[in-house]
């Protein structure tokens, strides 16, 4: 007789995947809602904000020891791939430069609008600034490798198969992203910074389902998150005419 445990097996796995999806790809756009548009510099905005963040970073180390019964990784990066990480960084921050002076140029840009958001977040004090910056390029970026390349990728590339979890994954990757570009920047911007957000999710997961670790992504990562607050500095702190 026919074996009919592997299609089972399949199909549960699918079906896990896609609930794995659900209850994690909608709750970073919520929390940056709240923080940023419902409730914004209140103790609830910013506790959701809070508490989208620790789920997410809970959420896949929960589901990986209690549903698919594997073993916690620290993703060794056997296969390398560095040198073209950090290649596809470097070609990515320097495009951000040039959309950054085309956009100026084109006065897309309002840094007033910039500065008013980093007031709010105390992000106006040049120390906290710093300190925000050290952040997102070295724990941030590694987080959202964590969350959106070796968690959300696998499970989209369980329910569609590695180009079709490349794209699931970039899109998702995406949906916070537009949040918090909306409540900085006008919407030709928001969508253009939407787009680049989109295309650099695209490569990480490509360069995850290519080397199956999170470090080649995350260096690529951190190399991007660099022109964003140079670039953030130029919008927030000008320089005194």
């Amino acid at each position: 007789m026919p074996d009919q445990t592997k299609p089972t097996e399949a199909c549960r796995s699918r079906w896990r995947a896609l609930l794995a999806l659900l209850l994690l790809v909608p709750v970073p756009t919520l929390g940056a809602a709240a923080s940023m548009f419902w409730w914004p510099g209140t103790r609830l905005g910013n506790g959701v904000f809070a508490a989208s963040k620790l789920w997410i970073v809970l959420l896949p180390a929960a589901w990986l020891l209690f549903v698919e019964r594997g073993r916690w990784s620290w993703s060794p990066p056997r296969r390398g791939g560095f040198g073209v990480a950090a290649a596809l960084g470097v070609m990515i921050a320097l495009t951000m430069f040039g959309v950054y002076a085309a956009t100026r140029h084109l006065g897309w840009l309002d840094p007033a609008m910039v500065a008013a958001q980093a007031r709010k977040t105390g992000l106006d004090r040049l120390p906290f600034y710093l300190l925000g910056a050290v952040y997102w390029i070295t724990l941030n970026s590694l987080m959202e490798e964590y969350v959106w390349r070796w968690f959300v990728f696998r499970q989209a590339e369980t329910l569609l198969g590695g180009a079709g979890g490349m794209v699931v994954s970039a899109a998702a990757f995406t949906l916070h992203h537009v949040v918090a570009l909306a409540s900085q920047f006008s919407w030709p911007m928001t969508l253009l910074g939407s787009a680049g957000v989109f295309t650099g999710g695209a490569i990480w997961s490509w360069l995850f389902r290519r080397y199956r670790s999170i470090w080649p992504g995350y260096v690529s990562h951190a190399i991007v998150d660099v022109p964003i607050f140079v670039i953030g500095y130029w919008l927030i702190f000008p320089a005194p005419a």
